[in-house]
């Protein structure tokens, strides 16, 4: 069955090409012999159904919770050895570091090192080496790959990456699940991707004279992928999407997600992925970024972060880029200014269940997380601040393990550190006023409370700024200025999603409009976070994201390097067009009887002397 996204294209393909079949079951097959290199290209059936993980619930005394409750101890009873691994061979860097956890940072879970400049160059030159063969393995092939790792990631693995997610990224149980569950739907999800993509033909309508195909090739060089700490699945998805595309990747685990991701990549390996194909390369930041944006072999960069490092990483390539092979494919998301924007007409208690949820899940960490909620007055005193405030206080915030906790610590010290200076800005901003939580802790974990802030000024930092943290900033608009109000959100919220609430469908389809370009993705009466593979594709909007549509084909086609090969089975003999109405013996040769060679044979006498009357030009 083909997804809803690939059979828009393949439909807007139609509309423009009648004749082109793209994405459809069974394609040319019934003029492929006229084909003399078949072994080109791969087309397949599209008959199954695409679907999501489905995510298990947990019950007390359910196989799946006892199954967790070992892989937690399991990890917790062991500090973790993560090498370096290129092409196989597993390195030790000279310092050693630790993962902890951050709702309990005196207990470590894993020890790594980072890879030098030397080892970092070595992961390169071994890469470039396994893309030579791996480029030429069959789609097929690499689909199968994908397919095992899927099977292993949601079953035997799912729980060691489940336990290290909560334990090294301090997510809660439901959180984690999901985080993996996405995981396994980029691993199976994007092969049936990659197929509708392979089915693709170009039009070939003179079929007896000519033949055209397209075969998906790998860039040529290495793509270095880098990766988040706030979600296992994008890190896993960084890192062997460019690879199921034909590339050799450098992957940059984050430090704080180190052993979740090295239980993804040994998976990986398990599942068939070639060694030397994806390089498991812990390294310090500006090292990493500074070799391989130098190299000349540089390829791609897939990044998910911020958009200030994305900038940088921009910044680095363009200085350097007289000096490489290609131009560099940069794909990067950042989170940007997420937001809900609440109409006079919507639903209160979905309006803030939704809110909460999404500004105060994974302590605001998320991406996709909001960051601005935009309220009427007419709403804000009567339906939607005490709801808001009294959940939001009651919240548990703990160890991440405990069923009752709905958040937990913040990810590290450097983001403890930068969301105490917000709460100390806003504390002192005269247009700033905390309504519940502004409060933090580090003495055991990286704690900061749910905090909601009342703004009034629109042009205040807290309604531009990605914050990243269990910050909610609110705004109340006077209902008269909604469309005054809107407009100023464009204007300073650039985003992954933004999100509107109301039951007024004219509202609805202003706001299609009014939202058109600050956001990636607009939801209507459901809140900013949550989005899935291959239902809800995601990129950011304006200076947050290139938009590159993960969890969609489009991310795949950034990755590949299509070729077109026409075989022509009726070569060109006459170098003139019929409207110059030039016989045989004028065109200046003779062509042999049939039966023999086609050669042509000059005959000199037909180059007549240039002064000549009937040799003028026309």
């Amino acid at each position: 069955m083909m997804s809803r996204v690939a059979h828009g294209i393949a439909s807007n393909m139609r509309s423009i090409l009648p004749r082109l079949e793209a994405s459809v079951k069974g394609g040319f097959f019934g003029v492929r012999s006229t084909s003399k290199n078949t072994d080109l290209t791969e087309h397949f059936t599209l008959d199954e159904e695409v679907a999501n993980e489905e995510l298990l619930q947990y019950e007390e005394g359910s196989k799946e919770r006892l199954e967790l409750e070992n892989a937690l101890l399991g990890v917790l009873n062991r500090v973790e050895h993560v090498p370096i691994v290129i092409n196989g061979q597993e390195y030790q860097a000279n310092q050693e570091l630790q993962q902890v956890l951050p709702y309990d940072i005196k207990q470590p879970i894993a020890h790594y090192g980072h890879a030098h400049r030397v080892l970092i160059q070595m992961a390169i030159d071994k890469s470039l080496e396994a893309q030579k063969k791996w480029d030429r393995t069959r789609l097929s092939e690499r689909i199968d790959i994908w397919e095992r790792a899927a099977d292993l990631i949601s079953g035997r693995h799912r729980y060691n990456i489940i336990a290290a997610t909560m334990l090294g990224q301090g997510k809660t149980l439901r959180q984690a699940e999901m985080d993996v569950a996405e995981l396994v739907d980029f691993m199976r999800i994007n092969p049936v991707f990659l197929r509708e993509l392979a089915n693709y033909e170009p039009v070939n309508d003179t079929q007896r004279e000519c033949w055209n195909s397209m075969r998906l090739r790998g860039l040529s060089g290495f793509v270095a992928a880098i990766s988040p700490f706030n979600f296992t699945g994008i890190a896993g998805n960084l890192a062997y999407t460019p690879a199921l595309m034909g590339n050799s990747v450098l992957w940059k685990p984050s430090d704080s997600a180190i052993l979740s991701n090295y239980f993804v990549f040994q998976a990986m390996q398990e599942a068939g992925v070639p060694k030397g194909v994806v390089n498991f390369v812990p390294a310090e930041e500006t090292t990493f970024a500074s070799v391989v944006t130098q190299h000349p072999k540089l390829a791609g960069i897939n990044f998910t972060g911020t958009s200030t490092v994305l900038k940088v990483l921009w910044q680095l390539v363009a200085q350097n880029i007289h000096y490489y092979e290609n131009y560099p494919r940069l794909v990067g998301e950042g989170g940007g200014k997420n937001f809900h924007f609440v109409h006079p007409s919507a639903e209160p208690e979905t309006a803030v269940a939704c809110t909460i949820r999404a500004a105060f899940e994974y302590s605001g960490q998320k991406c996709s997380s909001c960051s601005m909620l935009y309220v009427p007055q007419s709403l804000w005193e009567s339906h939607i601040k005490e709801p808001l405030l009294r959940i939001t206080g009651s919240l548990v915030t703990g160890h991440a393990t405990y069923c009752d906790c709905f958040c937990s610590a913040v990810i590290n010290r450097r983001a403890y550190d930068r969301i105490y200076m917000w709460l100390r800005y806003i504390a002192q901003s005269p247009s700033c006023h905390i309504l519940t939580g502004g409060t933090c802790d580090k003495q055991r974990g990286y704690y900061v409370d749910p905090t909601v802030v009342q703004v009034k000024d629109l042009d205040n930092i807290i309604c531009r700024e990605e914050l990243l943290a269990p910050i909610l900033g609110v705004y109340v608009y006077p209902d008269e200025k909604l469309k005054e109000t809107m407009a100023k959100v464009a204007e300073i919220n650039h985003g992954l999603i933004g999100s509107v609430f109301a039951r007024d469908q004219d509202f609805v389809e202003e706001s299609y409009e009014a939202f058109r370009f600050n956001v990636g993705s607009l939801n209507v009466n459901d809140k900013s976070t949550g989005s899935m593979v291959a239902q809800q594709p995601f990129g950011a909007g304006h200076m947050t994201g290139t938009s590159d549509k993960l969890g969609s084909p489009h991310a795949l086609l950034r990755w590949t390097s299509p070729q077109v090969i026409k075989e022509s089975y009726k070569p060109h003999m006459n170098i003139y067009y019929p409207y110059m109405k030039m016989n045989e013996l004028e065109q200046g040769g003779i062509h042999m009887e049939s039966g023999q060679s086609e050669v042509v044979c000059e005959d000199k006498n037909t180059f007549e002397d240039s002064n000549k009357e009937d040799n003028r030009l026309i």
